[in-house]
C-alpha cells in the first residue's frame, strides 16, 4: 500500500512540495514500485510541450503486471482481486483471488504467445463487463501488447474504424454480452466490422451467453481451446517506461476519433497514488467503480490503480435499474462496499425513481462516494450526500479525462472540505492554471476562463496514435501549456468549479463525443442534405444531443424521417450517439465564410431566443426565425410531430 495524504495540513504540505520540487515528489512515488531497472540519474521527467514531447522516469525497465502480482502475491495472493456481479442477480457471482488472476492472465498470455502475439503488436478488446476481459487487458500488457479497449455499445463502423486506425492483429471478443433484459449480439458486430478491415488475423471467442455464433475457420478461436492446455507461469516482458501500455479512442471536434496513447511507467505510478488517496482506500475495504472498461474509468479505476495497490474491485456486468431500480444499493450490502464510485448521469436517474428504491437497503458500509464523467449539478449532489452517503460519507467529486490518464482535481475523502458542484483542489503534483482567451494566465481567485495544466504529470497523454501532429495541435498549441478544452471557475476558496466544454464536444452522460463525428453519420442518410449538432441542458444525461437538419423530405413524415436519421446514428456510431431531439430546419444560420453559428442554435434548442444578438451578418439570417418557428414542431416528450 503506498503511504496516503493524512490530514488536510499534511495535504497542503505535499502539495506544496511537489509544486516546488516535483522531480523529487515523483520519485519518492515511484520508489515504492518494483523497477527492473531505475530510471538514468537525474531524469525523473524530460518535457517539452512545444514538440510535445513528454518523458518520464526515463529509460526505467519495468513491467506494469509485475507490480500487481509479483509484488504483491507473497504478502496477499489469497485476498480477492475481483469480485465479479453478474448482470442476473440469480446467477452466481464469482471472487478471483490474486493467486487465481495471476495464473488466469499467464494462461493467457501464454496463449497470446502461442498465437503469434508479440511485443508492440495492437490488440483490440470488445467485450462485456466480465472477469476475462480484465484478463484480456493485464495479459496483453503482460506480453507487451498494446490493447485498446473498445466498448462493446459501440457499432461495427466505429469498431472498425478503431480497428483500421491502429492496424489491429487480433481481436477479442465475446459471443454476446447480458445487459438488462438484452442479450446483445456481440460476435456479429465484430463479424459485421471485420467486413471493412484487412489487418486482424485472429479473433478469440469468450463464451458468455450460449448464443450461436459463427466461427470462420482459420481466424476464429474459442477462448477455453487455447487457454486451458496454456501454461500457468509466464514470464512479464521488459517494457520501457515510455513504451506503450494501450490506445483509449475518444472523440474529438473532428469526425475522426482520436487514439489517445497512454504509457507503462507513469501511468502506473499515477493511477495508484491518486486511487490511494482521492479514495483513502485501506488494505481490508471492498471498492466499487461502476464504470465499464471501456472508457478510461474503467482502465485506471476498476483495473490498474486499484490491482497495483492490492485492492478488491467490484465488477458490475449489468445496469443500476435491472431486475429494479435499488440494484446498486443491494449490491453494495451484498459485498459491504466501502467505496462507491458512480456517474451523475447514474445518480440522476435513480434519483428520479424517488427514495422507495433506496429505502430497504442499509449501506452502512460506505465510507465514500464519488462522481465521475461529468460535474455534478447541486441537487443531485444532495440527494446523493443524503441518501446513499446517509449525511456522513464524503462525496469525492473528481475531475479528469481520457487524456490526463487519471484524476487530477479532486477533494480527498474525508480531509478536503467539500462544496456541492466543486472539483475543490488539484491533487499533489497536478498545477492547473486558468487562462482568458489570448492565454494570459488570470491568477488569484474569483476568476473564470479556460481551464490548462502548465506542467506534466505521469499519467498525462503522450501522443494520439498514428498523427502527433493532431495531438499538438489538440493539446497544446493554443497556450503552449495543455490546454484541457473546458472551462473552469476558481472561487474566492481557491476551489475549481469546471464549466463545461469549450470545444464542439458534447458530454452526454459523462461520455465525450464530437459533434462532426455525429454530424458525419447523420449525413449518411440518404435524405439529410447537410445538419448541425450541439449539446444542450437533460435532468438526467447531462447534456443531450439536438441535431438540426436539412431534409429532402421524399413524401416523408418528419416522425418517420427523425426516427430513420436516429436509427442511421446507432448503426454507425452507437446507441449512446441517437439525437435525443432531430429537428428538420429549411437553412442553417451560417457566417458569409460559411461558418455554422451554433451558437444561435443553442440558444434556439434551449428556447432562448429573446437576444440572439446581432444577425444581420449572417449570409442568411431570414432562416433563424424559420428555425425558431420550426421549433414548434418538436414536442415536448421530444417526439417530431406528424407534420408533413
Amino acid at each position: 500500500m503506498l503511504a496516503k495524504i493524512t490530514n488536510l495540513y499534511d495535504y497542503i504540505q505535499k502539495y506544496h512540495n511537489s509544486i516546488q520540487h516535483p522531480e523529487d515528489f515523483w520519485a519518492g512515488i515511484a520508489e515504492q514500485f518494483f523497477w527492473r531497472k531505475k530510471w538514468d540519474k537525474n531524469k525523473v521527467v524530460e518535457w517539452d510541450f512545444d514538440g510535445p514531447d513528454v518523458k518520464w522516469f526515463v529509460n526505467g525497465k519495468l513491467n506494469i503486471t509485475e507490480n500487481i502480482f509479483e509484488r504483491n502475491l507473497y504478502t496477499h495472493g489469497n485476498k480477492t482481486a475481483i469480485i465479479w456481479e453478474p448482470n442476473d442477480p440469480n446467477e452466481k457471482g464469482r471472487r478471483i483471488s490474486y493467486k487465481e488472476l495471476y495464473e488466469m492472465v499467464c494462461k493467457f498470455s501464454n496463449a497470446l504467445e502461442q498465437q503469434g502475439v508479440k511485443k508492440g503488436d495492437r490488440i483490440i478488446i470488445y467485450m462485456p463487463m466480465i472477469p476475462e476481459a480484465a484478463v484480456a487487458m493485464l495479459a496483453c500488457a503482460r506480453v507487451g501488447a498494446v490493447h485498446s479497449v473498445v466498448f462493446a455499445g459501440f457499432s461495427a463502423a466505429s469498431l472498425a474504424d478503431r480497428i483500421n486506425d491502429c492496424k489491429a492483429k487480433v481481436v477479442i471478443t465475446s459471443d454476446g454480452n447480458f445487459r438488462g433484459s438484452k442479450s446483445i449480439p456481440v460476435k456479429f458486430v465484430v463479424d459485421e466490422a471485420l467486413d471493412f478491415t484487412e489487418s486482424v488475423e485472429t479473433v478469440i471467442v469468450c463464451k458468455r451467453t450460449g448464443d450461436n455464433v459463427n466461427m470462420v475457420s482459420g481466424r476464429d478461436i474459442w477462448w477455453n481451446d487455447i487457454v486451458d492446455p496454456a501454461g500457468s507461469k509466464h514470464e512479464a516482458a521488459e517494457m520501457d517506461s515510455e513504451d506503450m501500455l494501450f490506445i483509449l479512442y475518444t472523440s474529438g471536434s473532428t469526425g475522426k476519433p482520436k487514439g489517445v496513447v497512454h504509457s507503462c511507467g507513469g501511468y502506473m505510478v499515477y493511477t495508484a497514488y491518486s486511487f490511494c488517496n482521492v479514495f483513502q482506500y485501506s488494505a481490508d475495504d471492498i471498492y466499487w467503480c461502476t464504470a465499464d472498461i471501456g472508457w478510461i474509468t474503467g482502465h485506471s479505476y476498476i483495473i490498474y490503480g486499484p490491482l497495483l495497490v492490492g485492492a478488491t474491485t467490484v465488477m458490475f456486468e449489468g445496469i443500476p435499474t435491472y431486475p429494479h431500480p435499488g440494484r446498486f444499493w443491494e449490491i453494495v450490502d451484498k459485498y459491504n462496499v466501502n467505496q462507491f464510485y458512480t456517474a451523475p448521469t447514474a445518480i440522476r436517474a435513480l434519483q428520479a425513481y424517488g427514495q422507495e428504491p433506496i429505502k430497504s437497503f442499509v449501506m452502512e458500509s460506505l465510507k465514500v462516494i464519488g462522481t465521475v464523467g461529468e460535474p455534478i449539478n447541486e441537487e443531485a449532489w444532495h440527494w446523493y450526500h443524503a441518501h446513499v452517503g446517509k449525511g456522513k460519507c464524503p462525496i469525492v467529486d473528481t475531475w479528469w479525462q481520457t487524456e490526463t490518464g487519471g484524476i487530477l482535481i479532486s477533494p480527498i475523502a474525508g480531509i478536503t472540505p467539500t462544496k456541492p458542484s466543486y472539483a475543490t483542489l488539484p491533487l499533489p503534483g497536478i498545477q492547473p492554471v486558468i487562462v482568458d482567451k489570448d492565454g494570459n494566465e488570470l491568477k488569484g481567485n474569483s476568476v473564470e476562463g479556460n481551464l490548462c495544466i502548465k506542467y506534466p504529470w505521469p499519467a498525462m497523454i503522450r501522443t494520439t496514435y498514428g498523427d502527433h501532429d493532431r495531438c499538438r495541435e489538440t493539446y497544446f498549441s493554443k497556450y503552449g501549456i495543455y490546454f484541457t478544452g473546458d472551462s473552469a471557475r476558481r472561487d474566492e476558496d481557491g476551489y475549481y468549479r469546471i464549466m463545461g466544454r469549450v470545444d464542439d464536444v458534447i458530454n452526454v452522460s459523462g461520455h465525450r463525443m464530437g459533434t462532426a463525428e455525429i454530424e458525419n453519420a447523420i449525413n449518411e442518410h440518404p435524405r439529410v442534405v447537410e445538419s448541425a449538432v450541439i449539446g444542450f441542458p437533460h435532468d438526467i444525461k447531462g447534456e443531450a444531443i439536438y441535431a438540426f437538419t436539412i431534409c429532402d423530405m421524399d413524401g416523408r413524415t418528419r416522425r418517420n424521417l427523425t426516427n430513420e436519421i436516429k436509427a442511421t446514428v446507432g448503426k454507425i456510431i452507437g446507441p449512446i450517439a441517437k439525437p435525443d431531439i432531430v429537428q428538420i430546419v429549411p437553412g442553417l444560420p451560417k457566417t458569409r465564410s460559411g461558418k455554422i453559428m451554433r451558437r444561435i442554435l443553442k440558444k434556439i434548442a434551449v428556447d432562448d431566443t429573446d437576444d440572439l444578438g446581432d444577425i444581420s451578418t449572417l449570409l442568411n439570417p431570414e432562416v433563424v426565425q424559420e428555425i425558431i418557428d420550426e421549433r414548434e414542431l418538436v414536442s415536448d416528450d421530444n417526439r417530431p410531430l406528424d407534420k408533413k
